[in-house]
């Protein structure tokens, strides 16, 4: 391959998503160095791929508030949706497909499997359009001009199949490459500062839809014993999730520390922490992705496809439990099988065993 050979990558969101994308992309930023790497992403990831105001990569020193990829492409597609027919949506629209016919790219990769990431893809008009040949929705496929067939039981290992499918050779995940944003690095040093010594454990309650969500009230008590256990609680609220955390800092008289953080000062507060309780969630995986150890708890999604990886960690699963991605507003009956004493148990034993696996 030529030093300045040019890739696209296609992965809009979400944030799990993302992350488990980032290993295969960093493996092929290792095994070929100079090759331009660049993204199109919902504006909402930027900052899984850059910090707050980058967008172009420092090649002759690459800089680690951008360290993976070269450029990154912005696609608000959630909003386009929403006002198709706006002047201004058809404007942004139009400026994309430009930045990306301009870009020249010997290869287009869809990390997504999805009509709205192929059609993105497509608007390069590149020649060469790889993507998985099941994607995750059929129709996609008919935008790839090669499609791959994967083995791999994880997402990450059938990303690094369809990497290897334009390296040419055998590749193996690689940790991601994380953008560090200085001022959410000194926040966080800030934040923790006044309970140096103690482990830090994360709590995440909330989750993508219900069925996937833990009791909040269980989370509650798991915390309760480990702020006995001389641990520091920080609870992570994301959008909407306010209330539940609300629910742990009562519930632990305010010794839980409530975050409502954005992704730079996320990414910055997990790399300080000693473990992160989770369900199938973005920050789970962000945990994975930092080598943090972790806790998932899993009801109706499969821990061999969407579980940790990368890291120590251990997963609680019912064996009631059986794949089905249907968005239920309750939780799942096998996920409630799973109670507090079960929880404190494994996390005790990632917090104080190395030997974990």
């Amino acid at each position: 391959m030529q030093s300045k050979f040019r890739l696209l990558i296609v992965r809009l969101g979400a944030m799990g998503d993302i992350l488990h994308a980032l290993p295969a992309v960093t493996a092929l930023r290792k095994a070929h160095p100079g090759w331009i790497i660049d993204w199109v992403v919902e504006p909402r990831w930027h900052s899984l791929l850059g910090a707050p105001g980058s967008t172009v990569r420092d090649t002759a020193s690459p800089h680690p508030r951008q360290p993976l990829v070269d450029h990154i492409h912005l696609a608000a597609t959630k909003d386009w949706r929403r006002n198709l027919l706006a002047s201004h949506t058809r404007d942004l629209i139009a400026a994309l497909r430009h930045s990306l016919r301009d870009a020249q790219y010997d290869v287009v990769l869809d990390l997504q499997g999805a009509i709205r990431s192929a059609m993105i893809g497509r608007m390069t008009g590149c020649h060469r359009f790889i993507g998985e040949a099941k994607p995750r929705e059929r129709a996609a496929r008919v935008f790839f001009t090669e499609r791959v067939i994967t083995h791999g039981a994880h997402v990450i290992e059938q990303d690094v199949e369809l990497a290897e499918a334009i390296a040419g050779d055998q590749l193996k995940p690689e940790p991601p490459m994380l953008p560090v944003d200085l001022t959410s690095e000194a926040w966080a040093d800030a934040l923790l500062a006044p309970f140096a010594g103690r482990p830090a454990v994360l709590i995440n309650p909330g989750a993508g839809w219900g069925a996937k969500r833990w009791p909040v009230d269980r989370y509650a008590e798991v915390a309760k014993s480990l702020i006995a256990r001389g641990c520091t609680i920080l609870v992570n609220a994301g959008p909407g999730e306010q209330h539940l955390a609300d629910v742990i800092v009562k519930r632990t008289a305010g010794a839980a520390i409530p975050l409502v953080v954005n992704i730079d000062q996320l990414i910055a507060i997990t790399r300080r922490i000693s473990l992160a309780i989770a369900g199938d969630t973005g920050p789970l995986h962000l945990a994975c992705a930092l080598c943090r150890p972790v806790l998932g708890i899993y009801g109706p999604t499969d821990p061999s496809r969407n579980g940790p990886f990368g890291t120590r960690f251990k997963v609680l699963r019912s064996p009631e439990s059986r794949r089905d991605h249907t968005r239920y507003q309750t939780p799942e009956a096998g996920l409630l099988t799973i109670q507090p004493p079960q929880v404190l148990q494994a996390a005790e034993e990632l917090l104080y065993s190395e030997s974990t696996p």
